[in-house]
This record gives structure tokens, sequence and C-alpha cells, in this order.
């Protein structure tokens, strides 16, 4: 009896809790389908009279940067050209830096780890200007490819360290014995290493989308017109100046800018968990 009872209370907690942080994203949804009279003249919890999306249609064909305007949409699909590379080449270098810093030591190998460590620490602040100046001699400056760049150089002090730390619960001697059977480098790591990597791999996956997705600071510093990301076209949007404040357009434009993360984490955050605890608890 005691039992249920705990546990009844422990779900009634967990039910409040994720009511308490879902009450935002409410808010955000009925004011995105609410017309400008009932949000001014409603209460902030209350439902819409009539569901209108609307302001949701406006939000993704007319925000504005500058003189110019043009749709939201635009800046979502810059986003899109910039976090699927952007993933895939930090989590690819990360996965191939992990196994060669865990499994294929060398002199010097420690200190190397270290100072990539380092790169997880820095303040993302520090390096506007010298990679700016980078991008200059690249000849990719204000554009989607120097921001596939700077995410990917960004992003590859974490990629590692998730990478290196779970392969090294990796057993050597399966290193060992595959080598006496005279697989390489690359075969070790495609046919043992990797099919062995799917836990780790999604979390980077999942980790990295959804820093570079959100990231403002990169985006706004290193873009310029046709080539900005999804969070500096919110910006724009929101500080946009009108005679008419429209708070249903800044909210769904907000949740069109947010969609993205929040359907990762809904079918594939339990990808997530798995992986972070796996290799915890080993037998």
């Amino acid at each position: 009896m005691a039992n249920k009872m705990g546990r009844g209370l422990l779900y009634t907690l967990l039910c409040l809790a994720a009511v308490y942080y879902l009450l935002p994203l409410y808010v955000m949804f009925i004011t995105s389908v609410k017309g400008l009279d009932e949000i001014r003249s409603g209460n902030l919890l209350s439902f819409p009279g009539s569901i209108s999306f609307v302001a949701w249609a406006k939000a993704w064909s007319s925000a504005c940067t500058g003189v110019e305007c043009h749709g939201l949409s635009a800046y979502f699909f810059n986003s899109v050209r910039m976090v699927i590379p952007g993933v895939l080449i930090s989590t690819t270098l990360g996965a191939i830096n992990g196994y060669v810093l865990a499994k294929w030591r060398f002199k010097g190998s420690e200190i190397v780890f270290a100072m990539i460590l380092f790169g997880v620490f820095m303040p993302f602040q520090v390096l506007l200007l010298p990679m700016a100046q980078t991008l200059g001699w690249l000849g990719i400056a204000s554009s989607t490819t120097g921001l596939v760049f700077v995410h990917v150089v960004c992003g590859l002090a974490s990629t590692t360290l998730f990478f290196r730390n779970y392969y090294v619960g990796i057993p050597d001697e399966l290193i060992k014995a595959a080598r006496l059977d005279g697989a390489g480098f690359w075969r070790i790591f495609l046919k043992i290493i990797l099919p062995m990597s799917t836990p780790i791999i999604m979390v980077t996956l999942i980790w990295q989308f959804t820093n570079i997705w959100n990231d403002f600071l990169f985006g706004v510093v290193f873009s310029a017109g046709d080539s900005q990301p999804i969070t500096v076209g919110l910006n724009n949007l929101a500080n946009t100046s009108t005679s008419v404040k429209e708070y249903n357009v800044d909210m769904a434009a907000a949740i069109i800018a947010a969609l993205p993360t929040i359907l990762v984490y809904v079918f594939a955050g339990k990808y997530f968990v798995r992986g972070l605890t796996a290799g915890a608890v080993k037998g």
C-alpha cells in the first residue's frame, strides 16, 4: 500500500512538473492562433474563441531584414543547409578523433586530447575575430558554407570528447585480436568500432543538431543577407518596427524556429538518454 501511495505521489509530482515546463509552450501556441483583438482583451491562458493560422502563414512569409522583406522560410532552409553538413561532418571527424585517441594512442596523444578538450571550455566570443579573419582568407565569409565551417570547428572538441570517452570503454582485446587477424586502421573502425557506436552516435547527432540549429551568436556575426539562419530571422522579425505589435505572429515564428529541435527530442529523446547511460553500468 505504501509503495502504491509513493508511486502515485511520484507520478503526481512528475505530471505537475511537466505541466509547469510545458506551460510556456502552451501560451505560445494559443497566442499564435488568436486574433490581435482577443490577445489584447482576453486572458493569457484562455483558450481562443476561434482558431486561426493566419499568423503562422504571415510568420512564414513576412519576415524582414532591413529594407528587404522575405519569408521566414528562407531563413529556415538556410538553417537546414547549415545543420545537415555541420552535424554530419563534425560527428564523423569526432568519431575518427575519438577512435584514434582511445585505441591508437601515440606519443603525446594525451597532450593532444588535453588541447582538444580545452576547446570545450573556451568561450566562443574569443573566437569571433580570428574566425572572421580565417573565413575571409578562405573566401567563405558571410555564407552558409562559412557557417558550416565555423560549427564544425567549434563542435569538434565536444564530439571528440564524446567518442573518445565512449571508445575507452571498448575492450582493447577486440582491437588486438583484429590486428592479429590482419585488420588495419580503417577496417577495424568500420567493421568493429562503428557498429558498436550507435548509442554515442545518436547522442552526438542530437547534441550537435540542437547546438547548431539554436545558435544565434555565430549566425548573427558570420552571416549576412541570404545566408542568415532561422535564429537571426526570428530576431529580425521580432524586432521589426510596425505600428501594431503582432504578438501572434511573433509567437508563431518562435514555434516554427523551435519546432525541429522539439521534434528531434520527441522522437529521438529516448535514444539520447540511452546513449548517455550506455556503459554506465558494467557487468
